[in-house]
């Protein structure tokens, strides 16, 4: 299915080892390893493209599905569950519905979602009219072609999900290697840079940083530091944190983004990466916080603008400030139903 604005395989845990080294080597072999094109897969040459959803009927009363997410490295054939994926989590649902795992209402149905990556709780809101699920709609998101049903993610205490804290080193900003940072987890772990400290507008393409070797190197070497700083541990094989690069919006947004997941720049962004960022925003003194201008009310809306456009993410605000729901809107579409010959 894609989801959101990546792509990936959406599998049942009861059809895969229990052996986690076997899985791992069966999914790996599944999107098309170990050729960095995948061309041998269903992979697509691509962090957004070589992603996994593992699911299976949640035994936690809150939720009624439990989703794995595993990232696939094209380059370096390597699992990694160290974070959550917010793209993919929007078909969750459109899978759990379409496979009859949860009970279909008339109207609209809600499909509580454990991530099991972190433990949070996502509630995904999908259109059933006459309890058939809907795939066509007018709902637009940038980087993907067309229009659909929307999908809508209301994301449940994700505040230190990966980290144990909204800003996991304690304070808002820290410095590495000479460069003012604020660490942020917010249901992805993130670190927030100002773009003009690497001598960038931050407009730049994805193709212009991705060749950027001098740059990629100076971020290597913060993120390494800062996955210690953010209780992450060594993140020299994790896919965590984010590294974000941000400047003033410059299309109607409240800021711009340039985000490396973590060696490549993103062609758009990651919905809780997105959601990461803007609560950033708000957080007073931060790398974000001086570079917008923050919208009055509750909940607060939030566009964060990426290389394809831009993600819009509301913020609702408990009584003494506190975050206490993120929601964003994603669109899902089932690729193909089938068997992965090996």
């Amino acid at each position: 299915m894609r989801g959101g604005t990546s792509k990936g395989a959406y599998l049942l845990a009861s059809d895969l080892p229990d052996d986690e080294t076997e899985r791992d080597r069966l999914l790996v072999k599944l999107m098309g390893g170990p050729d960095a094109l995948q061309v041998d897969g269903i992979g697509g040459g691509h962090p957004l493209t070589s992603k996994v959803a593992i699911l299976s009927t949640s035994v936690d009363e809150a939720a009624d599905i439990d989703y794995l997410f595993l990232q696939i490295d094209p380059t370096k054939q390597t699992v990694s569950r160290a974070q959550n994926c917010g793209n993919l989590l929007a078909g969750v649902g459109v899978y759990a519905i379409h496979h009859q795992m949860v009970a279909v209402a008339d109207d609209q149905t809600t499909v509580r979602v454990r991530m099991l990556n972190s433990g949070a709780i996502c509630h995904l809101l999908l259109q059933t009219p006459a309890g058939e699920l809907q795939f066509t709609g007018d709902t637009a998101i940038d980087g993907v072609p067309g229009t659909a049903a929307p999908i809508v993610c209301n994301y449940v205490d994700i505040a230190g999900s990966s980290c144990g804290a909204l800003l996991p080193t304690g304070r808002v900003i820290d410095s590495v290697d000479g460069v003012a940072l604020t660490c942020i987890d917010n249901g992805m772990p993130v670190v927030v840079l100002n773009a003009a400290d690497f001598g960038l507008t931050g407009s730049e393409s994805p193709d212009q940083l991705d060749t950027d070797e001098v740059l990629k190197a100076k971020l290597e070497s913060i993120r390494l530091q800062a996955g210690l700083l953010m209780n992450l541990g060594d993140v020299a094989d994790k896919s965590v944190p984010k590294m974000c690069l941000v400047s003033k919006a410059s299309d109607g947004g409240l800021i711009m983004t340039r985000t490396f997941i973590p060696h490549v720049c993103h062609k758009s962004i990651g919905v809780l990466g997105a959601v990461s960022v803007a609560t950033a925003c708000l957080v007073a003194g931060s790398c974000a916080s001086d570079l917008v201008d923050i919208p009055p009310g509750n909940p607060k809306t939030v566009r964060v603008e990426h290389p394809s456009g831009s993600l819009q993410v509301q913020l609702v605000l408990g009584a003494d400030g506190e975050i206490e729901k993120a929601g964003v809107v994603r669109t899902a579409r089932i690729l193909f139903v089938g068997e992965v010959m090996l």
